[in-house]
């Protein structure tokens, strides 16, 4: 019977798509997980083919492997994990994929050996992705480019780049942080560095690079003032495995995927400690209203901050076993000195460098007394990093903070 009923019901698939393929419309079985159908017309490509049907003229777009009906190509920027995690993505959806590394030796092993030489080097990429470190074969052709540099080194990568980056071609970002020198976010550095002429994205979420290549499911959110963009890579990236929801709230979204990679050195400390799963759960609750707090003092949403770009990636940054912060974090907790962590790793921690930036952020943008016992965490975080105190020393000044209510009035932010 079970067997019968599957039978008619790939029959009758079949016959829509038959049907719909006649008036030129893509249909895809895995759009379940797509709450409604986004296509729009992205004024923004240049390079788009167009497919009429009768007097009308529309857009497809596949997210179920299968290329698009239009030509796409797109350039990824940077060689780390999520670097190839991204650009794994966007092969698996049949889309030309270039990744612009700095050495052309590691370029020349990904092209001939599918994988990397020191970065998942277990993982096959999809033999599809090309490697180059020169910049003008990577970019010249380049329909999207995705950036996914950390935060502390994008501004140089971009200025020797910046050159061979074709007008109007939009940016999307997958760097989380906060720029140590000037204090912006990815949003200002792109801007000050490629111009404001051109539309951009940012993508955050819980996602573990390894996770996204072996096929795992994973959810995330785009940013980005230009609706249009959003949805469009949003439809370019989503797949059976890859969901990807929109939204225009770009602070939010720059915020959370900042915020939290503190609040897990945090997390990671109280782990090494040995402190427990009450412990754990309060510091990281407390450490989303922190960062809730912060993100209404600038100007976030507070939906941004409790979806996935903030409390989500929070979650998995914090108790997930491949973060990288909760790892440093841990052996920090564990009586390892900075220098010994560093000189043992060459995985980069994107929380070190951005709460030593976070603090002077806060006492730059947000007004009021005390801000040290409005952000305990965040600040208590940096005081550790900076050798001010040490894990045991931060908990105890968590502990015995002076009372008060758990939430905050709202009508009172630091501006």
């Amino acid at each position: 019977m079970k067997l019968q009923i599957f039978t008619i019901a790939v029959s009758i698939l079949h016959l829509v798509n038959a049907f719909t393929s006649t008036k030129s419309l893509a249909i895809s079985t895995t759009s379940f997980l797509s709450s409604s159908s986004r296509i729009s017309n992205p004024n923004h490509l240049s390079k788009i083919t167009a497919t009429k049907s009768s007097s009308t003229t529309s857009l497809q777009m596949s997210n179920n492997g299968g290329p698009p009906p239009y030509p796409v190509r797109v350039a990824v920027i940077g060689g780390g994990n999520f670097a190839l995690a991204l650009a794994t993505v966007v092969a698996r959806q049949k889309i030309p994929t270039t990744m612009l590394i700095r050495d052309e030796e590691t370029a020349e092993y990904i092209n001939k050996n599918h994988s990397h030489p020191r970065y998942m080097p277990d993982i096959t990429l999809p033999s599809s992705i090309r490697a180059t470190s020169d910049p003008e074969t990577a970019l010249s052709d380049a329909t999207y480019i995705i950036h996914a540099v950390p935060v502390q080194y994008s501004r140089a990568f971009l200025d020797k780049v910046k050159d061979h980056v074709p007008a109007g071609v939009p940016v999307l970002s997958a760097s989380k942080g906060i720029e140590t020198t000037s204090l912006g976010f990815m949003v200002d550095i792109l801007k000050e560095c490629l111009g404001e002429e051109r539309s951009y994205a940012f993508l955050s979420g819980p996602s573990f690079a390894r996770e996204i290549c072996e096929g795992v499911a994973t959810a995330v959110v785009i940013a980005s003032e230009d609706f249009l963009l959003a949805d469009d890579l949003a439809d370019m990236l989503s797949s059976d495995n890859f969901r990807v929801f929109t939204t225009q709230d770009v602070v939010g979204v720059e915020i959370g995927g900042a915020l939290k990679n503190v609040i897990a050195l945090a997390a990671g400390m109280c782990e090494g400690l040995g402190l427990g799963t009450n412990a754990m759960s309060g510091l990281v609750t407390r450490g989303c209203a922190e960062m809730r707090r912060l993100g209404m003092t600038l100007g976030a949403r507070p939906s941004t901050i409790s979806g996935l770009s903030g409390v989500g990636d929070t979650f998995g940054t914090c108790f997930g076993p491949l973060s990288r912060n909760r790892k440093f974090g841990y052996r920090l907790g564990k009586g390892e000195t900075m220098e010994e962590i560093l000189a043992s790793t060459t995985e980069v921690a994107e929380g070190v460098e951005t709460s030593k930036a976070l603090v002077r952020m806060i006492k730059k943008r947000c007004k009021g007394y005390r801000l040290d016992l409005k952000y305990p965490i965040l600040f208590g975080v940096a005081d550790i990093l900076e050798g001010r105190q040490t894990p045991e020393d931060g908990l105890k000044g968590l502990m015995t903070m002076p009372m008060r209510m758990e939430s905050f009035d709202e009508k009172y932010l630091d501006k």
